[in-house]
């Protein structure tokens, strides 16, 4: 993300429907690292893997932590059909960290938890602004255009399809 913000009222140049995945992890025992840290160093390696392939359907993420313990992604795709078929694909490294993962949670008794949430939004159900503010969040991952361009007011760009 460029550091330098964007002069105005932009909005999201995302004129389809975007699936908005959120998946993070909870650390409830610091001490115990083999229950944590594969999980911790997993997430960047896929997210590395779906930004060079410009066909995963990832459109971009955001990394943000909630306090010490909690770490989590919020990720926008272009449909739910590529991420299912990126979290099934044998040849890519969710899978292999997916299966470690659960082997770990298992043993680790409640060490380390985990979450995810998925939220498929249609065209025309999404709305973005951004004031003075370098491209971010969903205008990150599509692209900023001039508020007017899709409406001024809110209601007015969440009917523009």
């Amino acid at each position: 993300m460029s550091s330098k913000p964007i002069e105005g009222r932009m909005t999201a140049d995302a004129r389809d429907g975007v699936v908005v995945f959120h998946i993070g992890m909870r650390i409830n025992n610091f001490r115990a690292v083999r229950s944590w840290w594969p999980v911790f160093v997993a997430m960047p390696r896929m997210l590395k893997e779906l930004s060079k392939d410009r066909g995963s359907g990832m459109l971009g993420y955001r990394l943000l932590f909630g306090g010490t313990r909690l770490v989590y992604v919020v990720q926008y795709w272009e449909s739910q059909e590529k991420l299912l078929a990126y979290s099934a694909a044998q040849d890519k490294e969710h899978r292999p960290a997916w299966a470690a993962f659960n082997r770990r949670i298992r043993e680790g008794k409640g060490k380390v938890g985990f979450w995810h949430e998925t939220f498929v939004v249609p065209a025309g159900a999404h709305e973005a602004v951004y004031v003075n503010m370098p491209e971010f969040g969903l205008g990150k991952a599509t692209g900023v255009i001039p508020v007017g361009r899709r409406g001024e007011r809110a209601a007015d760009r969440l009917r523009a399809v």
